[in-house]
This record gives C-alpha cells, structure tokens and sequence, in this order.
C-alpha cells in the first residue's frame, strides 16, 4: 500500500556531454543509472526539467517524434543483449537498417558482423551463440548506420572477464571509426577507464569522478 510519499529516484542532475566524447557513469544498483540513461535517451520523460538530445528538446516531442529522431542516430547497447529470438544474427544488425530504408541493409549488416568476428554465425539465432558471442551481434546492431550517439547500459554486466574485455575493446573500436559519442553506465571500472571522463552517482545526484 502507498503512503502517499513522492520517491525521488534523481533530483538536481544539470550534465553535458560534448560530441564524440565517451562519458561513464558509476554507481551502486540501485543509485538510478539505468533510470537517467533512459532520461537522456528520451525512453523515458522527467517528471521535472529537461533532456536535450542531438539540439532537439525531447519534452517538446511526442513519443513518434522522438523515436524518428532515435532512428538511425542513436545506437543502444543493453546488458541482456536484446536480440530479437526468432531472427538470424544477420537479421538482427540489418534491421535498424532497413527501418530507415537502406538499401545496402544486408550487406552492411555482413560487413558489420565481420569486423566484430562472427563472418561464421551469420545465419544463428540468439540461442545459440554464447553471451559473449550475443553481445557482439548486439553491438554490430548499435553501430548499424554510424549513429551519432551511442547508449551502453551495463554492456559487460552478463559476461566472463575473457568476454567482457573484448567486448570492451570492440566498442572503442567501433565507436573510434564511427566517431560516436559514447555514454554508458557500469560497474566495471576497467571500462569506466577508457572513458574520456568519469561521473558518479549517488543518492540521484551526479559527481565527477576525481
């Protein structure tokens, strides 16, 4: 039952991250990562202020609107992959592009597929390949059309360390030759290392990392 009491999840939080920076952001479970990464990816709306995404107000735009300007320019990465099951690991990196109309959907997708080292499970489904293998199908996925912005939640979270670390350099890889701008929450601290810039937060409030 309610007690009628508001649960703040974050309060205060005043960020920007600048084009083709890699910002992380720490915390313990719980502290609102996932929350405020929904927040600045416009899945989610704040009951107060304001998210800007790609110079556009996302309180300004309905839920179509703000997936149009998602698509093809915005890449998610997710800690349980988020593979459609009953699609073909090619399948799944070409559909973004095929929403947006692409033509080269398939071929791309390929290309994409082989620079993360899966030219040999193009035509498996997400069962079965293993975690490390489903996390390379969900990053060629993310970086399908270049998008200008990437957002990573907790990419290592479900992986060996062996997985986790090629994984790791993957999306540097990849971000680096797309030229993206990276904004991920994690635990990982090995991870957070290889952002150009670090924050923290705790009880819904962000600090930078010292």
């Amino acid at each position: 039952m309610s007690d009628g009491r508001t649960l703040n999840i974050l309060a205060a939080i005043d960020m920007q991250v600048n084009a083709g920076e890699a910002v992380a952001i720490l915390g313990p479970s719980g502290s609102g990562k996932s929350t405020l990464l929904g927040l600045l990816a416009g899945l989610d709306q704040p009951t107060e202020g304001g998210v800007s995404l790609l110079g556009h107000d996302l309180g300004a735009m309905d839920e179509d609107a703000r997936a149009a300007l998602r698509a093809g320019r915005v890449g998610f990465v997710f800690q349980s992959f988020q593979l459609l099951p009953g699609m073909t690991a090619l399948e799944n990196v070409a559909l973004p592009l095929q929403i947006v109309r692409n033509s080269g959907a398939r071929v791309q997708a390929e290309a994409l597929l082989r620079e993360v080292g899966l030219e040999k499970r193009l035509s498996h489904l997400p069962r079965q390949l293993s975690g490390g293998e489903q996390q390379r199908v969900a990053l060629a996925r993310a970086f399908a059309g270049d998008p200008d912005v990437l957002f990573a939640d907790e990419p290592t979270g479900n992986l060996d360390a062996d997985s986790g670390q090629r994984i790791i350099d993957l999306l540097f890889g990849l971000r680096d030759r797309a030229g993206s701008t990276l904004l991920l929450v994690t635990h990982d601290q090995q991870l957070a290392a290889r952002c150009d810039r670090v924050l923290r937060l705790h009880a819904g409030r962000l600090q930078e990392a010292a």
